[in-house]
């Protein structure tokens, strides 16, 4: 309390003494300020009365007036050259009397005066004692002086004392600069000054050319001054009406107190008392402003408070700089403990930049200023490491607040003050860092107490740690977001990698010793929260990308996957186990209803929904270890294959129960939807491919195993597909065959129909029974079938009738021609109706397999027996000219035509390679050769010849000539042709069939061939390849053609020579 009625006094005392024209935001009623200060410090008027009268009875405050004289412009020339050669004396007039001061209206007050007039003046007021005249040194040649010279006067009465300036121009030879230095010690007057500079000058002799020529004078009477003081250009006035001048000189006058008569500034400094003073008037104010949120004050204090401060700090004459430092210490002091507005305290470290004067502050003030300076520093750090409590990114007043204050910062560890007093201070942003990393650690202590994730099951503790990670998620991206931006801007600080980073590190330390627990004991309801877990990690995993390049390397969670690839081979085991209860259930309750616009129903929609959320767990995974990867799409690939036929095998045990309860109709819509399942379901998996990035799993095989590893996943992962895209066709022709099994007695009867029509009914009439029940099938199909099952199911359909076709014109071969026409048109109005006009199967996929052999079938049967023949020998003559080195031998001969005679020879040369056919074990034959002109309808004249039998030789020599007569009508048929039959003579038994050849006539017969002309003796011989096939009737359609038609005399003799041989050669 007695320091307290000290400061009151200081206080009382300046609004006592206080002088200078006050400002308008100033208080200018003493009561009012004395009734503010008794609130201020919460004073009785009593206590203030005695306080007051104690102050009256002082001694009253001596003053002093500062003057700066900063410099002139525009001056009035007086030299020859252009040019003045400007200084200024300046001096205080004491006080004038009432009529003195009308006449100084009359003639202004001059420094110097003409010789005669300054020894005519009587009056000793206007005569101004030497020691209170100040001269400025001479600016030469110049209109426009610089000085920046400053001086002090004693003042003895404020109230009426006056400020007087004169310019002069210089053209003395004697400084009088340096006359007023000598004559000031001896306490004489301006005039005797004037006197000595004129004696002692070298050109005095009474001349007046080298007197000083007067350039403006300036009067400024004390009372008129500002509180704070004079900072502005004053125009030059004329010392008389004749004079003339011109020009502004720019001056700095500030008034003080030279002399304090209380008990602080007996004890303390002004600097000292001044702040406290500061400090205990912000106390009050903060006080007095409304408590709201966001709260944020920014310094400014009522007109009375102002008033007293701004006078005792002109009084105790403090600098700007002292004045800017007391305020960053009050403020920065008491923002450590009522909240401030950042931006005051920005402003006044700018101020103290800005005034900063090194050698101004030494000592006690300089140790003041870096212990303000240290403590501010220590208080934001503690601010920055309670950051998310005390500026949360939720409020964007504290995140402006949270700005304003690290720009502060910055812009504090960057001023000269700082560097000059706290010179061992520059590693802030190592104190930053640090703050930073703590503040860090303990929230996220902070977190784990809040969720406590050691405590309950080991379900519950991987639930909470799950928790802890997703708020650590958040807080890195709000990092990321808000505060790095805030830190990098003001301080230079990466925050992001600083919170980052000792966050991952702790989180890492925290879920591997979780997940060690966890390890081998995975129960099925905790496989959803390992997958949170490993998500919520991958998310946080994800944020380096955000860090310095060499700050992302061997981070905490690099390889946090391995600690759940056990946890995640179990959590897959346990989906598959879930799909496939779930897929059961699908089947069960499907109704096979089409859903909405779809033609497949319900339980496809629910399989191939089950299948993709499976697939974006994987996808999210995003299984970092290409190996692990490998194995893990594997298994997935695995269980969705086994899952879909599953599936399918179920739905088809569905539809095959329900085939007895159901119509016809009704069965064959639940049977398409049945396929439609299966095929939506197998297009889904078609892009299993694309869905689980097999191509990026070959890309990292190959880049760890090479070419062999890339070769693994490519087979492994399609052969899973291609043997469940086999599995599900195979089902689906299943359901097919269930189909056209329910389809079949209707068919039977619609092609007997057809095959017992008379030939008296059209072909139309007898096959459109048939096409209507197609037609009505047709657009149940076409309803109710997506296009790929419709291609699948014609195409069944025409397979089986193509078959039931064949087998009814094999049943009944050797009847009237009519009966295959009729055939042939119902395959061919089949053929149209299948393809429909291009909208169902391709001509070109329905004109094989059956078909062809239908249609060779039905192309046979209406030929005649000579037909089939001659189609015989057409095919051994194609046959013939494939034959290349077989292991039957070969012939040599040599064949010409004579056209005038009509006569074609025939040479045997020579055969080789025979094949061995004797039984008595000496691999041997005994061969000759049969030639004969074929077929024998065509050449009913000719009669076989042979050739000798060369004995026990597999290479036999003959050397051979045989005649036949052709006429042109014979040869120019493209059947027509020689037959070279080589047998095994048996002296015991038949002979033995060894081979056979056969060349076409019209490679020797036809004009133009060499070998028909007169020099077809000379022709090169012909090698001809043997052959030796069994010509079975019951697999060549021709052959069982003619045995059918039993009563065909031709047809029956040439089968019977055919099975002859047949049976020559089974006897071998």
């Amino acid at each position: 309390q007695q320091e307290l009625d000290l400061l009151y006094e200081e206080a009382v005392y300046t609004v006592v003494n206080r002088v200078g024209v006050p400002a308008p935001e100033h208080v200018k009623s003493d009561d009012e300020l004395f009734a503010y200060l008794l609130k201020v410090f919460d004073m009785g008027d009593e206590e203030h009365e005695i306080i007051l009268q104690k102050v009256q009875e002082s001694k009253r405050a001596s003053f002093s007036l500062r003057v700066s004289v900063m410099k002139a412009k525009n001056l009035m020339a007086k030299d020859a050259n252009g040019y003045s050669d400007p200084y200024c004396m300046l001096g205080i007039l004491v006080g004038q009397s009432p009529r003195e001061t009308e006449e100084k209206k009359e003639r202004k007050f001059s420094f110097r005066k003409r010789r005669e007039k300054l020894e005519k003046r009587s009056s000793t007021k206007e005569v101004l004692p030497a020691r209170c005249i100040q001269v400025t040194e001479v600016k030469p040649e110049t209109l426009n002086p610089v000085w920046d010279q400053h001086f002090v006067f004693e003042i003895d009465d404020v109230h009426n004392d006056l400020l007087h300036l004169d310019i002069w121009d210089h053209d003395d030879d004697v400084s009088v600069a340096e006359a007023c230095k000598k004559l000031n010690e001896l306490s004489r007057y301006f005039k005797q000054i004037a006197k000595s500079v004129r004696s002692n000058g070298s050109s005095s002799s009474g001349s007046e050319e080298n007197v000083d020529d007067f350039l403006g004078c300036i009067n400024i009477p004390l009372n008129e001054i500002p509180v704070a003081g004079y900072d502005t250009w004053f125009k030059l006035e004329p010392r008389s009406s004749a004079s003339k001048v011109q020009g502004e000189c720019h001056l700095i006058l500030k008034v003080f107190t030279s002399q304090r008569d209380t008990a602080l500034s007996k004890r303390d400094t002004n600097f000292s008392i001044h702040k406290k003073l500061l400090s205990q008037i912000v106390e009050y104010e903060h006080a007095q402003e409304p408590q709201r949120e966001p709260y944020n004050w920014n310094g400014q204090v009522s007109p009375p408070a102002w008033t007293v401060l701004t006078h005792h700090a002109v009084q105790t004459d403090l600098s700007p700089l002292q004045q800017a430092i007391v305020r960053w210490q009050c403020y920065s002091n008491h923002h450590r403990n009522q909240r401030l507005c950042y931006s005051l305290l920005l402003r006044l470290l700018r101020t103290i930049d800005a005034e900063w004067d090194p050698p101004t502050v030494r000592g006690d003030l300089e140790r003041q200023l870096s212990d303000s300076f240290r403590l501010y520093t220590e208080h934001c750090l503690c601010l920055m490491k309670n950051m998310r409590q005390v500026f949360p990114c939720t409020s964007a007043a504290a995140i402006t607040r949270y700005e304003l204050m690290l720009r502060g910062i910055g812009y504090m560890q960057n001023m000269r003050a700082f560097k000059t007093v706290c010179p061992l201070r520059n590693e802030l942003h190592l104190d930053i860092t640090t703050a930073v990393k703590k503040g860090t650690s303990e929230w996220y202590e902070s977190l784990i107490a809040q969720y406590k994730p050691e405590e309950g099951s080991l379900e519950e503790q991987l639930k909470k740690m799950v928790q802890v990670i997703d708020a650590v998620c958040a807080d890195v991206q709000r990092g990321q977001n808000i505060y790095n931006k805030l830190f990098y801007s003001a301080v230079k600080v990466d925050y992001f990698s600083i919170s980052y980073r000792q966050l991952e590190k702790q989180v890492a330390d925290d879920v591997n010793v979780a997940m060690e627990r966890v390890c081998g004991t995975l129960e099925q309801t905790m496989g959803e929260t390992i997958f949170e877990l490993f998500m919520s990690l991958k998310i946080l995993k994800g944020f380096r990308e955000f860090l310095p390049l060499k700050d992302a390397k061997m981070l905490a969670l690099t390889g946090f996957h391995n600690w759940f690839k056990s946890s995640i081979h179990k959590f897959l085991q346990i989906v598959h186990d879930r799909s496939c209860d779930r897929i059961r259930k699908a089947v069960e309750t499907d109704q096979l209803q089409p859903v909405q616009q779809a033609k497949h129903s319900c339980s496809a929609v629910e399989v191939t929904a089950c299948f993709s959320q499976v697939r974006e767990i994987w996808l999210q995974l995003s299984w970092p270890d290409s190996a692990g990867a490998f194995i893990f799409v594997t298994r997935l690939t695995d269980n969705f294959c086994s899952e879909a036929v599953c599936y399918s095998e179920m739905m088809t045990r569905k539809i095959e129960r329900n085939q007895l309860a159901r119509d016809h109709k009704n069965f064959t819509v639940q049977l398409c939807i049945g396929l439609n399942n299966v095929e939506h379901v197998r297009a889904f998996l078609a892009h299993l491919p694309r869905d689980l990035d097999w191509p990026g799993v070959e890309r990292a095989m190959e880049e760890s195993c090479g070419a062999e590893g890339k070769e693994q996943v490519y087979k492994a992962l399609n052969g899973q597909l291609f043997n469940m895209d086999l599995d599900l066709q195979r089902e689906a022709k299943r359901l097919i065959t269930v189909l056209t099994d329910k389809m079949l007695p209707e068919l039977r009867r619609y092609i007997q129909h057809i095959s017992l029509s008379p030939d008296s009914i059209n072909n139309d009439d007898a096959v459109s029974p048939l096409m209507k029940y197609l037609q009505d099938t047709m657009v149940i199909l076409t309803a109710n079938l997506v296009k790929e099952n419709h291609t699948r199911v014609l195409q069944s359909m025409w397979e089986l009738l193509l078959r039931m076709i064949l087998d009814a014109v094999t049943e009944n071969r050797g009847v009237q021609v009519e009966f295959y026409n009729r055939f042939q048109y119902t395959v061919e109005t089949l053929l149209q109706f299948f393809h429909v006009k291009g909208d169902g199967l391709a001509l070109e996929d329905m004109k094989s397999g059956d078909y062809k052999v239908l249609d060779e079938e039905l192309r046979l049967n209406k030929c005649s027996s000579f037909d089939l023949i001659e189609q015989y020998y057409l095919e051994k003559i194609s046959l013939q000219k494939t034959l290349k080195h077989t292991p039957y031998g070969r012939i040599s001969v040599k064949c010409y035509y004579d056209p005038p005679e009509q006569r074609l020879t025939v040479e045997i040369l020579h055969a080789a390679d025979i094949i061995a056919l004797d039984a008595n074990g000496k691999s041997l034959s005994d061969p000759f050769v049969i030639v004969e002109l074929c077929p024998h309808h065509l050449f009913p004249a000719a009669k076989s010849q042979r050739t000798q039998v060369k004995l026990k030789t597999l290479h036999p020599v003959f050397d051979e000539l045989f005649y036949f007569h052709v006429s042109p009508e014979q040869y120019r048929h493209r059947y027509a042709c020689l037959t070279f039959t080589v047998m095994d003579y048996d002296w015991l038994s038949t002979n033995d069939f060894a081979g056979e050849a056969v060349a076409p006539l019209s490679d020797f017969c036809w004009p133009g061939r060499p070998n028909a002309s007169a020099a077809g003796k000379n022709v090169q011989p012909v090698i001809l390849h043997l052959s030796r096939s069994k010509p079975n009737p019951s697999e060549k359609p021709i052959m069982r053609m003619l045995d059918a038609r039993t009563g065909d005399r031709e047809a029956q003799e040439f089968v019977r020579r055919l099975k002859e041989i047949e049976k020559s050669m089974e006897e071998d």
